[in-house]
């Protein structure tokens, strides 16, 4: 399972023109493309917590990067500790959980990250840039939430092996790994590789910075916040304006392009470290006998409605790239789909792949039917995420969004009280693909948002459908 931190679907095989992802389309040519994935909740820890429990946010009570979903949930068999039941080696690698969490019970030897060298920062001009912010931060800056930022500049272009960062360092690791299972033929093993990259700060060798002419980078053609939506919809990004020399304000022109240009090379990179262990599959006859699955944990914008990063509801930050490829997919291999799918669906999917009992506890539905069939549409009618905000004196809300074929409809609810609606979102995608305009207020939809809001109140548990034979 390879799992990468910001990465939207933007690529070579999602009709990008401009994205050299050669190995992630390679995989796609062996697998299952999803056109249509989304996330439980645009942002790390909300995300990858769902996905690797198998349970959305509101079960595992992770809406924020700082609660371990142990706390509420805890005694729920994740993912790779399902496998590791029934007779798996479970072994973690990069980043899958949230930054510094781990979880013990997921892994039959401990999680690591290896940490390359010069890790972020190659240029010496960067590494004094970050020890003179530390500084004035000071030694005695408290820790935890709400700490004083350090981070450098946002990218980095450096002439060095791809090693010097942490995604070749974790390549490497999976490479000697995936060499150490194929001497143990007897044990069958599930391996998570988690790259960092595109995640800021954009720093790639330079190599993959020449792979792009600047002036072929296009800006966003949206860069304004969607018309009619509450101001709290889409926020600025304040992840990016934690760096080194990004302005509070509307990022200018020529630093966007910059920042894109960046972006695209850390893809780029990540992508040449995921063919690395593509190769090692093969090399190691493991290929013909392995399920890979790779997502991006959430979406992100790049100046789309005046917003950078994630941290929304809107299609930039909920779809995010969901590829998977297995020997036994037959003709669905090569092949994309249109169908639905969630997040939370990938763990009842490899569950079926490889064979093993469902665990009750799931909330998300096995997408094989969609793999053994591409063209046979969706096994859920809807894919519904969320995320919390702070509106008009200080109430707490929540926007549950849901998405179906042709809308998205987002409820802004409050936390205390979900009878109470704050906002209503609605998006037209066969007419405003962009999300542009909320047309909730249209009088004329008003039978389209009823009908709508009675799907949106039945929940993913009334976006299952029958799945024939």
């Amino acid at each position: 399972m390879i799992a990468v931190d910001d990465l939207r679907p933007e690529l070579g095989c999602y009709g990008s023109p401009i994205v050299k992802s050669p190995n992630i389309d390679r995989l796609a040519r062996s697998g299952v493309l999803f056109r249509r994935a989304y996330c439980q909740q645009a942002v790390c820890s909300p995300s990858r917590s769902s996905l690797m429990t198998g349970t959305r946010p509101d079960t595992t009570k992770v809406w924020d990067l700082d609660t371990h979903f142990r706390t509420a949930i805890p005694d729920v068999v994740t993912l790779p500790q399902h496998f590791k039941q029934h007779g798996y080696f479970a072994q973690g690698m990069g980043k899958l959980y949230h930054g510094g969490f781990d979880d013990e019970a997921s892994w039959s030897v401990p999680w690591t990250t290896p940490r390359a060298p010069q890790q972020p920062y190659a240029l010496e001009e960067n590494r004094a840039i970050v020890r003179k912010r530390q500084a004035e931060v000071g030694a005695g800056a408290k820790k935890g939430p709400g700490r004083p930022r350090t981070n450098g500049p946002a990218y980095e272009s450096a002439d060095v092996p791809d090693n010097a960062y942490q995604d070749g360092a974790v390549a490497d690791l999976a490479v000697s790994t995936l060499r150490e299972r194929a001497l143990h033929p007897e044990q069958p093993f599930w391996l998570g590789v988690g790259f960092i990259k595109p995640h800021l700060p954009f720093v790639a060798p330079k190599k993959y910075w020449d792979l792009y002419d600047p002036a072929k980078i296009q800006l966003a053609t949206n860069p304004f916040r969607p018309k009619n939506a509450p101001d709290y919809a889409v926020l600025p990004g304040g992840e990016l304006r934690n760096y080194y020399g990004i302005p509070a304000g509307q990022i200018p022109d020529d630093l966007a392009r910059t920042l894109k240009h960046g972006y695209y090379a850390a893809i780029s990179y990540m992508d040449a470290q995921l063919g690395r262990v593509l190769d090692a599959l093969e090399s190691n006859g493991l290929a013909g006998n392995t399920v890979v699955a790779l997502w991006g944990d959430h979406g992100w914008k790049l100046g789309e409605h005046d917003g950078w990063c994630k941290h929304s509801n809107v299609e930039n930050d909920t779809h995010a790239p969901l590829l998977i490829a297995s020997p036994a997919l037959g003709r669905g291999a090569g092949q994309s789909t249109s169908a639905l799918a969630e997040f939370v669906d990938l763990y009842p999917t490899l569950v079926d792949l490889c064979g093993l009992p469902q665990p009750r506890h799931l909330e998300g539905t096995s997408l094989v039917p969609v793999l053994r069939d591409p063209a046979r549409g969706s096994v859920k009618s809807a894919a519904f995420s969320q995320y919390p905000r702070q509106g008009a004196r200080g109430v707490r809300l929540m926007g549950y969004s849901m998405r179906t074929e042709r809308y998205r409809l987002t409820r802004w609810v409050h936390r205390d009280d979900p009878s109470k609606v704050d906002a209503v979102e609605l998006y037209d995608h066969s007419k405003d693909p962009q999300e542009n305009t909320n047309i909730a207020g249209d009088p004329a939809l008003a039978g389209t948002l009823a009908q709508l809001t009675r799907q949106w109140e039945a929940g993913w548990r009334g976006a299952r459908l029958r799945i024939r034979p």
